[in-house]
C-alpha cells in the first residue's frame, strides 16, 4: 500500500496510524494488530503484556527527575467499526483501509477509516517510541472490542494496571475535555415466523431506503437524521393495511451502535394493487425527505420489480413486527437538565434482519443515568413481549461520573489555558467511553477523555481534521509533562 500520509504533522503519529490502517481490525478481528501493538512495545525494548482476552499493556518507565508524579495510563481501543457504501467492495477482514487526504481531512476511500480509535491509539504509542519526550511513568492500554461489547474493558483485571491517572484518548472534538459519558444496555427481539406460499395473483417488490447519512447512534443521535429501519417500516405499516401486502424477508441496518443507512424487504401484493403500491412509496418518500429536510437530503425510498420468492412470512408474525417496530421509540428521548444541549437518554433501532424462521431486531439504548437507561430499555423490552417476541437484553455498561474535583482535570485546563490562552470546555459524551467500565475494576482511578476532531465516526463519512490532530498531539504532551505529582 503506498504511503500518503507521510508528510503530515507529527510525522510519527500519522506514520502509525498508516500502519494500523494497513492491518485489518475489525471489532472480534483484531489478531493482527493486537499482533502489531505487542511487536511495536517489544522491539522498543519495553515490558509489554497481553492479557488473557487480548488487551494490549506496554509500561515506559519515567524520565529522570519525573519519578514522582502520578502514572498515568494512556487508553484507546484497537478494534475499529467496518461500514462500507453499497458501491465500494472490500472486505475488512482482509483488506486494508485506503486513507486519502481530502483538504484540511483525512477519510478513506468508501469505508470508515478507523480514526475512532487509531488516532488515539497511534498518538499513544508514539509517546513510547519518542525518546526525547518529558513524563512520568507511563502505562499504554489498548483494548479490544470496544465497538461491539466493550469487551476488553469489561474483562479487564483488576490489580494489571499501576497508574493513578486515566487518560482517555478516544474522543472526538479538539478543545473539549470529557468528564462523563453515558452507559448503555443491548435490547434484542426475536420473532419465530412460519414459512407461507405465496398468494395467488401477486407480485413482487424489492423494497429500498437508502442514502441516508447514518452515523454514530451516540453522538449524532440527536441530530434529526433519519433511521432507515423506521423508515421502511412506517411504509410496509400502510402497506400491510392498505394493499394486503406481504413480506417475505427484510434486512436492516448491521451494527448495533450505527444508526441504520440503508435497509431492504422484499414484498410481494396483489397484481391489482401494484400501481397504488408503487404510488404509496413514492408519496412517502416525498413526505419523508419534505420532513427530513437539510438533515437527511440523500434518502431515496424505491420499489423495484423483483424475482417472487420462494415464501412469505406468515401474516400474523408480519403484523406483530410491523407494530412493534412502529411502537418503539427512537433516537433521543431526554436532554440533560443542566446542560440541555447534551443527551441524557437515547435509543437506536439499529438491525432488523429475517433469516431461518426468525426475524432479530436489535436496539440500543444509552442514558448517563443509569436508571433512566433501565427505564428505557424495560419500555423496549414491553412493547416487543407484547408483540410476542421473545426478548433478552445482553452488555449493560455503567455510565462515568463527572469528578469536578480531579486532579487530572486540572492540571489539563492549566495547561491548556497557559498554552492556547483559553480553557477547554467541560462536557459529558452521549456515548459509551470505557472509562466507566474501567473504574468499575479500579475504583478511585482519576480519569478523563480528550481527542482530536473526528467526523461521522461509523460511517463511510469518517473523517479526521489534520489539524486537530497536531493540536491533540501537542496538549498530550504538554499534559504529560506536567502531570500531577504523587
Amino acid at each position: 500500500m503506498s504511503r500518503v500520509l507521510e508528510n503530515l504533522e507529527p510525522k510519527a503519529l500519522w506514520a502509525i496510524f498508516e500502519d494500523i490502517c494497513s492491518i485489518p481490525h475489525p471489532s472480534k478481528k483484531e489478531a493482527k494488530i493486537i499482533e502489531f501493538a505487542k511487536n511495536f512495545g517489544e522491539k522498543l525494548g519495553l515490558e509489554t503484556i497481553v492479557d488473557h482476552i487480548g488487551n494490549v499493556i506496554i509500561r515506559k518507565p519515567a524520565t529522570p527527575g519525573m519519578e514522582d508524579r502520578q502514572g498515568i495510563i494512556l487508553q484507546g481501543h484497537l478494534d475499529m467499526v467496518p461500514q462500507k457504501n453499497n458501491d465500494t467492495v472490500h472486505d475488512f477482514e482482509k483488506d486494508p483501509i485506503q486513507p486519502v487526504i481530502d483538504g484540511e481531512w483525512v477519510k478513506a476511500k468508501g469505508t470508515t477509516l478507523g480514526a475512532d480509535n487509531g488516532i488515539g491509539a497511534a498518538a499513544a504509542m508514539a509517546v513510547l517510541q519518542d525518546k526525547d519526550l518529558v513524563h512520568g511513568p507511563l502505562e499504554v492500554l489498548l483494548t479490544i472490542d470496544e465497538e461491539t461489547g466493550m469487551t476488553g474493558a469489561n474483562e479487564l483485571k483488576p490489580g494489571l494496571l499501576k497508574g493513578n491517572i486515566l487518560i482517555n484518548l478516544d474522543s472526538e472534538d479538539e478543545g473539549e475535555l470529557y468528564i462523563g459519558c453515558a452507559g448503555g444496555i443491548d435490547t434484542f427481539a426475536t420473532f419465530k415466523y412460519k414459512e407461507k406460499p405465496v398468494p395467488e395473483g401477486h407480485v413482487a417488490y424489492k423494497v429500498e431506503v437508502k442514502g441516508l447519512k447514518g452515523g454514530h447512534s451516540g453522538l449524532d443521535i440527536n441530530l434529526g437524521r433519519g433511521n432507515a429501519n423506521k423508515i421502511l417500516n412506517r411504509l410496509m405499516w400502510k402497506a400491510f393495511r392498505k394493499v394486503e401486502m406481504e413480506l417475505a424477508s427484510i434486512d436492516g441496518g448491521s451494527l448495533r451502535n450505527a444508526i441504520p443507512r440503508e435497509a431492504t424487504a422484499i414484498v410481494t401484493v396483489p397484481e391489482k394493487e401494484a400501481a397504488k403500491f408503487e404510488q404509496m412509496v413514492s408519496e412517502l418518500e416525498a413526505t419523508v425527505k419534505k420532513e427530513l429536510g437539510d438533515v437527511d437530503p440523500g434518502l431515496s425510498m424505491k420499489a423495484s420489480n423483483t424475482e417472487m420468492p420462494a415464501f412469505i412470512i406468515n401474516r400474523k408474525t408480519t403484523k406483530n413486527l410491523l407494530n412493534a417496530v412502529y411502537a418503539t421509540p427512537n433516537g433521543a428521548i431526554r436532554m440533560v437538565s443542566d446542560m440541555p444541549e447534551i443527551v441524557e437518554t437515547s435509543t437506536n433501532l439499529a438491525i432488523i434482519k429475517s433469516k431461518d424462521g426468525k426475524i432479530e431486531v436489535a436496539s440500543l439504548q444509552r442514558s448517563s443515568v443509569d436508571s433512566a437507561k433501565e427505564d428505557l430499555a424495560n419500555m423496549m423490552k414491553a412493547v416487543f413481549k407484547m408483540a410476542g417476541a421473545k426478548v433478552r437484553q445482553a452488555g449493560s455498561y455503567p455510565g462515568w461520573k463527572p469528578n469536578l474535583k480531579s486532579p487530572i482535570l486540572q492540571a489539563m485546563k492549566d495547561v491548556y489555558q497557559n498554552k492556547w490562552g483559553k480553557i477547554p470546555e467541560q462536557k459529558v459524551i452521549h456515548a459509551g467511553l470505557e472509562c466507566g467500565i474501567i473504574s468499575g475494576h479500579y475504583p478511585g482511578l482519576d480519569m478523563i477523555s480528550f481527542g482530536p476532531t473526528i467526523r461521522h465516526p461509523h460511517s463511510p463519512d469518517e473523517k479526521v481534521n489534520i489539524k486537530t490532530v497536531g493540536l491533540f498531539y501537542e496538549y498530550l504532551v504538554e499534559t504529560l509533562k506536567h502531570a500531577p505529582k504523587k
